[in-house]
Order: structure tokens, then C-alpha cells, then sequence
């Protein structure tokens, strides 16, 4: 499985940014629509973090407490794209952030995913 993630950038605290990834190169008899996705964050000097993830229908999403309310995963399955909206950044939120993928379709980030992308970095300034 091949996820190219994209959208990173630097913005002030108080700011937006929305992540994009898409999905590729999924095992045979397996889509991106049969997948959850999700995405996790690394800042410096700190463990990779659970952010968020979305089931395979997009009906059921889970959230990391620290970004709860703040930020909103989606996916569009016709695309074999997730995205990451992120809304009132603030200066903790800077960190590389890695989409993932998981054949568990009611994957909701309790364990590690089966599949990682490269990360997009996120600057937040205050």
C-alpha cells in the first residue's frame, strides 16, 4: 500500500490547514474503500500520536482528546483520498504528520495501522 500525504505547511495559531492523502498499490481482492484510514503526528523529541480515523464507510470517526472538536477526518472513497481539516491550530499541533492505512475496516487507532505514509510537516507559529 502506497499513501502520499500532502497540504502540510506553516500557519499561524489560529489557522487552518486541511491534509490530503491518497491510497494506491492495495493488495489484491482489497480497495481503498475496504480500508480505514487514518492519521498520526510525531513532534520533535515526542512518541508518533494518534489523530484521527475514519472506518471504511466514513460513518464512524475517532479523535485523539487532544484535537477533539478542532479537527475532522473525511474520506471520498471514488478518490481514494482521506483528508485531515484542520481548524484553531495552535503551536502544539506542529508536528509531522502521517497518513495511514488498515485492513481492518473499523480500524479506530488503538494499535498500530499496517500501512504508513510519508509525513507532511506542520508548523504552527504563535
Amino acid at each position: 500500500v502506497q499513501l502520499q500525504a500532502s497540504g502540510g505547511g506553516s500557519v499561524q495559531a489560529g489557522g487552518s490547514l486541511r491534509l490530503s492523502c491518497v491510497g494506491s498499490g492495495f493488495p489484491s481482492g482489497f480497495s481503498f474503500s475496504s480500508y480505514s484510514m487514518g492519521w498520526f503526528r510525531q513532534a520533535p523529541g515526542k512518541e508518533r500520536e494518534f489523530v484521527a480515523a475514519v472506518i471504511w464507510a466514513g460513518t464512524r470517526r475517532s479523535y485523539g482528546d487532544s484535537v477533539k472538536g478542532r479537527f475532522s477526518i473525511s474520506r471520498d472513497n471514488a478518490k481514494n483520498t482521506v483528508f485531515l481539516q484542520m481548524n484553531t491550530l495552535k503551536p502544539e499541533d506542529t508536528a509531522v504528520y502521517y497518513c495511514a492505512a488498515d485492513p481492518n475496516p473499523y480500524y479506530e487507532g488503538t494499535m498500530s495501522p499496517s500501512s504508513w505514509g510519508q509525513g507532511t510537516l506542520v508548523t504552527v507559529s504563535s
